[in-house]
């Protein structure tokens, strides 16, 4: 899944010695070239399949588990196209959520919900809204497309057991997105994201999200395991673990289509 969580998946991102970044003059520049880096990483994987368990937990430690299967397209030109099915609990088997992410323009997003037999079109105005109760935002689910913020970096340091740079990124559609301006901590060597600090609309820290346990596939492609999203704010948290990645399966358009919401198993 292109840089989705839901994946979800956001790459990572390099500067430091390489020789991509050394021309760069200012900050701005070096933030784009690193973004613009780790898309070209992360091109050809075609399309992908895998399994995963959203863990939802209240401020009283209070756990909801629900399993899920993801379907990802990727699209030549464009952003990816991925299919999110729900199989448990009862209470939402069935549910589908359908993105196509854009490279420019809104993204078009539709939700599926078996019990009313109805598709429900996301509208970019509600993008920052909760996706089915967690602490994930619509806007947090689509492949993070280099067009969709503008860029700066910040810093080098150490974080871990190796070196990583900081840059910040900050959505290009601002009036629409649910954050003034995001931190991005990445590794120097395989452009892996491993920090993400979200900041609200008064530019208060509002949610992190850790992705860790990455494995690669393909003998290129790097997909982390488990990502965690701590709310500071309400002191909510979701943790997605995800298995079983599949690439190159054989997927196409009519894989994600509106009507393959309704028809999803």
């Amino acid at each position: 899944m292109k840089k989705l969580i839901l994946v979800f998946v956001f790459g990572a991102l390099f500067l430091g010695i390489s020789s991509f970044s050394c021309g760069a003059e200012t900050a701005e520049e070096k933030g784009l070239a690193i973004a613009m880096e780790a898309d070209l990483r992360d091109l050809g994987f075609g399309d992908s399949t895998a399994n995963m368990m959203m863990t939802m937990r209240n401020r009283h430690g209070q756990e909801a588990v629900r399993r899920i299967r993801i379907k990802t397209l990727e699209v030549d030109g464009d952003g990816d196209k991925s299919l999110t099915i729900f199989d448990n609990p009862r209470d939402v088997k069935g549910t589908a959520f359908l993105n196509y992410t854009h490279k420019q323009g809104d993204d078009d997003q539709w939700l599926y919900l078996p019990a009313l037999k109805r598709v429900k079109r996301i509208s970019s105005r509600n993008k920052s809204g909760s996706f089915m109760g967690s602490e994930f935002a619509y806007e947090d689910i689509a492949s993070q497309e280099v067009e969709k913020y503008t860029y700066l970096w910040l810093r080098d340091e150490a974080c871990e057991s190796m070196e990583c740079l900081v840059i910040e990124r900050v959505p290009v559609d601002l009036a629409n997105s649910g954050y003034s301006r995001q931190l991005v901590w990445l590794d120097t060597l395989e452009y892996r994201t491993l920090k993400v600090e979200f900041y609200d609309r008064k530019n208060s820290l509002l949610k992190t999200l850790t992705m860790s346990e990455y494995q690669q596939f393909e003998e290129k492609f790097w997909r982390a395991q488990r990502l965690d999203m701590i709310n500071h704010q309400n002191g909510k948290s979701t943790r997605l673990n995800f298995s079983d990645y599949l690439f190159k399966v054989g997927l196409g358009d009519a894989d994600f289509s509106k009507n393959s919401l309704k028809r999803a198993r």
